[in-house]
This record gives structure tokens, sequence and C-alpha cells, in this order.
């Protein structure tokens, strides 16, 4: 029996290399939808195309409306004995960062080979790790490999404008045992720390002509009122305190000290110059680490923002409100990417951690990404997760897009034999 079944997974792994030219036609496929974001609102066909191969070769699938012209993916492999092997979720993003074709060597939305680089949009994030996923999927069913775990896969949208499309689906009760989203990682097993915009808003009860200024600013001018966008430096103030408390400390293993950031990003305020401002606006971007959460750390900056507010003699008794999030940094004007860490003794970790070093024949680099993807949905769901995918963050957004073709051969083949060992691992192992 066990004889069997390491044939059978050495079958899958020879069929990886013997079969690469599919896997690049897979990619050229992928890479050939310009599924832009911005401007987004243009992933229904690659989508259907996605659909339509896993329908070929035996997964259920079901698509969910998201916005006009985007979809959500999802498909299933039922397992032969589902109810005592573990499942796997793999899940990528199909949604790609924009193109300035002037700066591409070439075109962009078509795959051109040069040695071991593949150069186009997403190649590296993350179409490379899809083309990976479906790949292997169309190998299992060619070779009639029947898993006993169930196999899920999401094909997403909005990772790139911060919108909530693997959160849609997470909250919709679509789980596994394990998770791995295959985004830009350089192979390396990948945590992260969250995100979250907000806007914070001053408003005076009464409109005032700037006529009025002198009175509102000059001794015994007696008219007690405010221009909002001069109060807004109380706010910006308090938030720079905190965020030089934050860095003096807190820390987490794989950050440098100070990553803990408040940045106020943008403003806007005031209605003409003929007027005293009676609104404004900030935007700010917080990045918090992986052990902290997005309710705890946006309560304390509400507190300090507060406190700082009761302190000035007009403010107290005119409190800044918040606005935190959103499901769509497009339109909505906020995002959420929830923080992830890595539990490096879960099983699932562990099993990715021996395919790993049997096809690479070295240990995976464990620590944190310096960016975000949609891992964090995952943990916030409490479902055990990795960032774990091909590419390089240079490459990602960047011009002239590319990926090693040795890496991504290299990844197909970790996640393939992690795909045949986990979904034949039985639940309580």
């Amino acid at each position: 029996m066990e004889e069997s079944k390491l044939t059978s997974k050495e079958d899958l792994l020879q069929a990886v290399d013997d079969n690469q030219d599919q896997l690049l036609s897979m990619l050229d496929r992928l890479v050939s939808f310009e599924t832009m974001s911005p401007p987004a609102r243009n992933t229904a066909a690659i989508q259907q195309f996605i659909d339509d191969e896993l329908t070929k070769i035996g997964f259920q699938t079901k698509r969910v409306p998201f916005y006009e012209g985007d979809e959500l993916l999802s498909a299933e492999k039922k397992g032969t004995d589902s109810s005592q092997y573990h499942s796997l979720l793999l899940n990528g993003h199909v949604d790609v960062a924009t193109v300035d074709r002037d700066s591409w060597n070439t075109d962009p939305f078509k795959l051109t080979r040069e040695g071991d680089l593949l150069f186009g949009r997403g190649v590296s994030d993350m179409k490379g790790g899809i083309a990976s996923f479906m790949y292997i999927f169309s190998l299992l069913s060619k070779l009639k490999v029947e898993l006993p775990g169930d196999l899920k896969f999401q094909s997403v949208v909005g990772e790139e404008a911060g919108e909530a499309g693997t959160k849609t689906l997470l909250k919709n009760g679509e789980s596994a045992d394990f998770a791995v989203v295959g985004d830009t990682s350089n192979l390396n097993f990948q945590g992260q720390g969250g995100v979250i915009t907000g806007w914070i808003t001053l408003k005076s009860p009464h409109i005032y002509h700037d006529g009025n200024r002198a009175a509102m600013i000059t001794t015994g001018g007696g008219l007690k009122a405010a221009n909002m966008i001069e109060k807004m430096m109380v706010v910006i103030q308090a938030l720079e305190k905190l965020e030089r408390y934050w860095g003096i400390t807190k820390r987490y293993p794989g950050f440098a000290p100070g990553t803990d950031t408040i940045n106020p990003a943008y403003i806007k305020g005031g209605l003409h110059p003929a007027y005293i401002p009676s609104e404004a606006k900030l935007w700010i971007t917080v990045h918090f680490y992986p052990n902290e959460n997005v309710d705890d750390i946006t309560k304390e900056i509400e507190e300090q923002v507060i406190a700082a507010a009761k302190a000035d003699p007009w403010l107290r008794d005119n409190l800044p409100t918040f606005t935190w999030g959103g499901d769509s940094l497009l339109a909505d004007k906020g995002e959420v990417f929830p923080s992830l860490e890595l539990d490096p003794e879960h099983p699932g970790m562990k099993a990715l951690e021996k395919s790993f070093v049997d096809v690479a024949d070295k240990m995976p680099t464990i620590g944190m990404s310096p960016s975000v993807s949609d891992s964090g949905w995952f943990g916030y769901y409490h479902i055990p997760a990795v960032d774990f995918g091909p590419g390089t963050m240079e490459q990602a957004h960047s011009d002239n897009e590319s990926l090693s073709i040795k890496q991504l051969m290299e990844y197909t083949k970790i996640i393939a034999a992690f795909i045949y060992d986990w979904c034949h691992s039985k639940g309580e192992e």
C-alpha cells in the first residue's frame, strides 16, 4: 500500500517535469486576459475560462457575483473519504496591477520567454501561482489520482484594490483544514502584518465667511469658532506621538523596529477661499503586527485622538469621528488586510515543509511578508494558512514583470507533492 502511494506521487512529480509546456501554455492564456486593477471590473471572462477548465476535469464550481464585470469563483473536487482525511484550499487572485505599456519592452499581455525568464503582467503577482494550481489539477485528472481528502480552489478578484473577494467567500462559510495562498513570496513561507485605512473627520456645527477670521483668532474677538484644517494638526500630532510610542514599545520577530506605522496619507477640507473651512477629513493608513488585530488597533488610535481633542478648548465640544476600513479601495475609499500569524507546528505547515525539503533539498525560509495579501483573511476566519508562492516582490507591479521558469517548476512540484500528501493524511494526524 505504501509502495503504491509513493509510486503514484512520484508519477505525479514526473508528470510535472514532462509536461512543462502545458504549464507555460496555461500561464500564457491567463496572462492574455487584461485584468488590470484599477480600473477593475474586467474579470468575468477569465473566471469563465477557469470555470470551464475546472469543470472539464470534474470540479464542482460556483460563481459568486461581486462588482459589475467582476466575479468570484469557487471550485471543489470532493475526496473519496472526506470525513476521514484532510481538506486543502488553494487561493489566488486574477486581478493584476495597472500597466504603462510604453514602459514595457514586450507586450505585457503575451507571455514572452527569454532564457529562464518569463515576462508578462501578473506572472509574479500572481497568475504564475494560479497557473501552477490549474496545471496540477489537470495532471491529477490525467493520471486518475483519486484524493481521499477534499481539494478546493478559490479564484478571487479585488486583491490589488483592497477589495473583499476572499473575505466574501470565507464569510459565506468556505473553509478547509489548511489553506495556501499562492501569492508572491519568492518560495518563502510567509505570514504578514495587517493594514487598515481610516478617515478621521472634524466638522464645525456652523459655516462662517472668511471675513470672520479676525474675530476667531484675536484677543477680544468673541467668536468661538475654528478652522478645521488648522484643527486637524491636533489630530496629526496625536497620531505622531502614538506612532513614536509604538515604535519604542512594540516588537515582532521578522519585522524591523518601528514597522507599526500611522501614515497621514491624504487630507481634504474647506469649501472655497471665501469661507472658513468647516470640515476636514484625514485619510490614514495603519500598519500593525501579526499578533495585533483590527479592533484593538483602531480602538487605541481613537482613544489617543479623542484624548488630544478633549485637551483642546474647541475640539472637546466637537469631537472627531472615525470611519474604518471598507470592502473596496475603489468603491469605499477604504480597505482592510488582516494580519496572519504562522503556526510552524501546525500539521499543515509541517507537511508543506516536508514537501519543500523533498523537492528543494533544503529547509524553507519562514518569515513575514513586507507587504500584504489576502492570506490575512484566513487568519481572521480562524483557518490555518500560509502565503507561499512563486515570484519576487521586486517584480510584483514592476514594468517588464518577470518570473523564473526554474522557480515556477520547483514551486509546482512542491505544491503537487503537498496536495498529494496532505489530502492522503487522516484528519487526526
